[in-house]
């Protein structure tokens, strides 16, 4: 009998693991593939940001959550490192010098660090950044990760704490009593069986295929899918990452240095296709490939692109476009019984927020179900 059992070993499973399992949990984490953070966790901007843009829709609150644990990171983590980020702002540029900089400045009161402008002068270091129209360029500081090696690395310190990990399982059906779930999987070619106290469903874009398959089938949350492709081009950048405004519809992208390349990304649009593997359509690359192209002087065409991958980001279902929804991740308990969460969502950079406010919700429930027995 296990206290948890956790559908996913992506960042944000590896992080409820690790935190259950720090608490003295027996918890046990079951991945589809045989890597943690295969899918989604592998497939981001590689980012750990409290995330500037956030402010322009008001989401002051996860943004200063979000720089608070982009700190601890950085201090506890050899795989986070911080690195000069640049935003260029053109005499067509939509936010105006002012908007950017008042965005700066509440970035710089939530994180405790200065932003500042580049000097003219210097502009011509800027990686071959086009100065034609330029105004001015501001510098300000986030943090860049390997994503994939920090899921591994959160889900070794969750195993180092007592926490198990079964790779390569196939989640296929649980069944919720009033006391306990009875979770089946398939693995090695045989299904297998294990019961927990409670189950939690991180499975990123699979999140509702798994409640398909929980018995009594719990309330599911509306959900869109939302495609974010990345390109790996030839090149080098020698002073940071650089946060651009796509010419045509507004977006925000990132043009960063990654693995001795250069890494372009990312789009956002709505998602239907298979969950794995996930294709990167022409039009991204294209996209991708004409930002960079109206920003820097040295163009780039198909014959330089090294590589091309895509996450898919769960989201709520809303008439806006994916680039101005809300970034907060859902915690959806199974209200009738309380034995299953699921998690909708989720920021790399706040993995471990997360997993501290499920365990308080989980903690909420169970005072509350408490209560209800006593007076009853």
């Amino acid at each position: 009998m296990y206290d948890f059992i956790i559908i996913g070993a992506g960042i944000q499973g590896a992080a409820c693991a690790q935190l259950a399992a720090e608490h003295g949990y027996r918890v046990l984490i079951l991945e589809q593939f045989d890597t943690p953070g295969t899918a989604t966790s592998s497939k981001s901007s590689k980012l750990i940001h409290g995330g500037l843009r956030y402010l322009e829709s008001g989401q002051f609150k996860l943004v200063h959550e979000c720089l608070r644990e982009r700190e601890f990171l950085i201090a506890h983590t050899p795989l986070v490192e911080r690195v000069p980020f640049y935003i260029p702002v053109y005499k067509n540029t939509r936010r105006s010098s002012l908007m950017i900089r008042l965005g700066l400045m509440i970035y710089a009161l939530f994180s405790g660090f200065r932003f500042n402008t580049v000097k003219r002068k210097q502009w011509a270091t800027l990686d071959g950044l086009k100065t034609t129209h330029l105004k001015t360029v501001f510098r300000y500081y986030d943090a860049q990760t390997d994503d994939q090696a920090l899921t591994a690395f959160v889900m070794q310190d969750a195993q180092h704490k007592g926490a198990e990990l079964i790779t390569g399982a196939e989640f296929v059906s649980a069944q919720i009593h009033d006391d306990y779930c009875d979770v089946h999987f398939n693995h090695e070619q045989t299904q297998q069986q294990l019961q927990c106290k409670q189950l939690i469903n991180a499975s990123g874009p699979w999140v509702n295929r798994v409640l398909d398959h929980i018995e009594p089938r719990p309330e599911q949350l509306a959900m869109e899918l939302v495609l974010g492709s990345h390109i790996v081009v030839q090149g080098k950048l020698e002073q940071g990452l650089y946060y651009l405004e796509s010419p045509g519809d507004g977006r925000a992208v990132f043009v960063m240095p990654w693995q001795q390349h250069i890494l372009i990304g990312t789009t956002e649009h709505t998602y239907q296709g298979p969950l794995h593997p996930v294709q990167v359509p022409d039009e991204d690359i294209d996209y991708l490939l004409s930002v960079y192209n109206h920003y820097f002087s040295h163009a780039l065409g198909r014959d330089q692109l090294i590589d091309a991958f895509a996450g898919l980001r769960v989201l709520p279902r809303d008439e806006q476009d994916p680039f101005s929804r809300a970034r907060d991740t859902i915690i959806h308990p199974n209200r009738a019984g309380a034995r299953v969460y699921t998690l909708y969502g989720g920021k790399l950079t706040a993995h471990r927020a997360t997993a501290r406010h499920l365990f308080r919700i989980m903690k909420k429930t169970r005072h509350n179900q408490a209560q209800t027995c006593t007076s009853g």
